[in-house]
């Protein structure tokens, strides 16, 4: 628990700091800018950035999700006064069929280019930064919009459950880390202490049933971004952070 203080605090100032800046890295977290890219046969900086979020996951499963991704954080901010857990199993399926189509287009245009040409990072920025001008404005105001309204009407991060497109390849990588026993963090319990207050469950931004899943000695779901408030909010101290 001694750590507890000092993560809360790091994370704090890393969901403020990126989401403060999102609109100067907007682009590198498109789904578009890579369609635009292929269509050339250019890799973008999206596509990179996609698929080291997949490395990454292989240990550190969601953690992107608590502690740098933007839309994250502003849908937890709607949390705070919109409590309303979303229906999980409901719209899940969503974000594999828009990751699947998105895989699709993306093969068929690099392939009609003729393959890849080259990697442009900064492809479609200015000097590297993406917000610039009317036109990219208007485009980021409205998919910050769309993540609001998601959270406020339907729950909390409705949007991570239903239409996340990052989220499909960190999913991925998570169950890919636990299948080959990779050493990955996750959150364990001391299942015999638990006084199932189910206080736990309630503070999850994700709406899993946290008793449910500790009762096996570890939280191992795949949508678990390691935010830690299960941690923190456990009158019993059972639940903590481990690498095996």
């Amino acid at each position: 628990m001694k750590n507890q203080p000092l993560r809360r605090k790091i994370r704090g100032i890393t969901t403020v700091f990126f989401l403060l800046t999102f609109p100067a890295y907007f682009y590198y977290l498109s789904p578009m800018i890579p369609i635009a890219g292929s269509l050339e046969g250019i890799i973008t900086g999206s596509l990179v950035v996609f698929v080291l979020l997949f490395i990454i996951s292989l240990f550190l499963g969601r953690g992107f999700c608590s502690y740098v991704c933007p839309a994250g954080t502003l849908q937890d901010l709607v949390g705070t006064v919109r409590t309303k857990s979303f229906p999980r199993r409901g719209a899940g399926w969503i974000k594999y069929v828009i990751w699947a189509v998105w895989l699709g287009v993306l093969f068929f245009f690099f392939r009609r280019a003729g393959g890849f040409k080259g990697i442009v990072f900064a492809f479609q920025t200015r000097n590297g930064l993406s917000v610039t001008d009317a036109g990219s404005l208007i485009v980021y105001l409205m998919v910050v919009l769309l993540f609001f309204l998601m959270a406020l009407i339907l729950g909390r991060r409705a949007a991570c459950h239903s239409i996340c497109w990052i989220a499909p390849f960190m999913v991925l990588g998570r169950r890919l880390g636990l299948l080959f026993g990779l050493p990955s963090l996750k959150v364990n319990s001391t299942v015999d202490e638990c006084i199932e207050c189910g206080r736990c469950s309630s503070l999850c931004p994700m709406s899993l049933d946290v008793q449910k899943f500790q009762q096996k000695g570890s939280i191992k779901s795949a949508d678990c971004i390691l935010c830690g408030n299960c941690i923190d909010g456990c009158p019993k101290n059972i639940l903590s952070f481990s690498w095996k």
